[in-house]
């Protein structure tokens, strides 16, 4: 069976699961969630995929999605504090200038469409996803998985670069 026939005969199952699961899945969009049990089971093709694997897949994803809800914090504009006050002393403004320096020269360093995706994300004019997805030529519903990614890969990045102290203080 290609893959076109398994695209066809499994769609409307696996938009039904992923529309039940999405729902209990706070803050986690159907297709979302779709694409992520496409990318699953395609990328092994070992797999013979049958309904039973199907769901089995999509309640990994379900379960997935639940655990990064549970890790990321929703960012609140009215409680937010600058990087650095207009008032602070120089020294303090000169290392907020220099994060600000090391992080987007961290960005430029990211893998693939991940620079422009994210200069388009924390661009100054606070673009909607579909002016992005337009800008970088991309769906929509992929902003999002490739964002976590993005985000992910520049975690890593920047937790390679910075040496975190060993237990009871000690610098490694």
């Amino acid at each position: 069976m290609t893959q076109s026939d398994l695209l066809t005969r499994l769609s409307p199952l696996l938009k039904a699961e992923c529309a039940a699961e999405a729902a209990a899945v706070a803050g986690t969009d159907a297709a979302d969630l779709e694409q992520g049990v496409w990318v699953r089971l395609l990328s092994d093709s070992r797999t013979i995929v049958s309904a039973a694997r199907l769901r089995a897949t999509v309640r990994a994803e379900a379960r997935a999605a639940r655990r990064q809800a549970r890790r990321e914090v929703l960012y609140d504009p009215t409680h937010a504090e600058p990087p650095c006050a207009p008032d602070a002393g120089v020294e303090q403004q000169v290392l907020a200038a220099e994060e600000g320096r090391a992080l987007r020269a961290a960005v430029r360093r990211l893998p693939g469409r991940c620079p422009r995706l994210l200069a388009a994300l924390l661009s100054r004019k606070d673009p909607t996803y579909r002016e992005i997805a337009g800008e970088l030529g991309m769906s929509q519903g992929s902003l999002g998985p490739v964002r976590s990614r993005c985000l992910g890969c520049l975690r890593r990045m920047l937790t390679a670069e910075v040496a975190a102290p060993e237990p009871w203080g000690k610098e490694r």
